[in-house]
């Protein structure tokens, strides 16, 4: 056995990397399900919870807006006001056996990690929508667009530019915090690592492997998520559409060159 440590943690890299290697594997599939349908429900509930609800409405959807309203809000404080790890434990060893409910345990991972996300990024998008000038709202129904058409053509679309960065910690956070299933048997990242300092007595060693393999995957995804965003941006300035090409707006319209060379400046 090596006497310095970059050759214990080679050590432990050695015997039990591959292992890490596929528990990092998980952790990053476990993330990347959960955070992607937790968007979903995100943008659902979010949606929903933005949906106005005025005087001259039908009572009956009034009514059944305000219960479904009431649901959604008890689902966002009940999952952001509790531990992820207390509702993994809750649900797969309470709730499931109670409701007979056959799941996997992988299954319940990317159930857990859903609901969950799923109640952050609701208001995420409730904050996103909002944030929304209401100008673009009152412009899109003054040319006959419905709540829906609005929703879907003008807000979300400005919305969803909005909130990237916060999907973005989403997934990150997820990555980090799918090491909290293995309370119910995940053989995630952090799962075989216990294993392997167990079985080695090298818990600083086998911890700074780990601590290496979360940044790497962090950090990659962090540097994919920011470049999206910069696509997302466009381009600095665009052109008018106009039916006659020699009438452009003034100010609205500026050449490449020039962009160049004031970014040389």
């Amino acid at each position: 056995m090596p006497t310095d440590f970059f050759g214990r943690v080679l050590e432990v890299f050695d015997r039990y990397g591959a292992s890490m290697l596929q528990g990092a594997g998980l952790s990053m599939v476990i993330a990347l399900v959960g955070t992607a349908v937790g968007c979903l429900i995100g943008f659902a509930v979010g949606i929903i919870q933005t949906i106005p609800s005025q005087k001259g409405d039908n009572p009956v959807k009034r009514v059944l807006l305000g219960v479904i309203k009431v649901i959604l809000n008890i689902y966002v404080e009940v999952f952001r006001g509790t531990p992820m790890m207390a509702q993994a434990m809750f649900i797969y060893f309470g709730l499931f056996p109670l409701l007979g409910v056959n799941m996997s345990m992988r299954g319940t991972a990317y159930f857990i990690l859903s609901i969950n996300t799923g109640a952050y990024m609701a208001e995420t998008v409730r904050g996103g929508i909002l944030s929304i000038d209401q100008g673009q709202t009152e412009g899109a129904k003054s040319i006959g667009m419905t709540h829906v058409q609005t929703m879907l053509y003008v807000i979300l679309p400005q919305a969803l530019r909005n909130i990237m960065p916060q999907i973005g910690n989403n997934l990150i956070i997820n990555i980090k915090d799918s090491c909290v299933l293995s309370v119910i048997g995940i053989a995630e990242l952090l799962y075989k690592t216990k294993a392997a300092a167990g079985a080695l007595y090298m818990n600083f060693e086998a911890y700074t492997i780990t601590m290496i393999m979360y940044f790497i995957m962090t950090f990659t995804c962090s540097r994919i998520l920011r470049l999206l965003e910069s696509r997302m941006d466009g381009a600095e300035n665009f052109d008018l559409a106009t039916t006659d090409t020699l009438a452009y707006t003034s100010g609205m319209f500026r050449y490449q060159g020039e962009k160049k060379e004031e970014d040389g400046r």
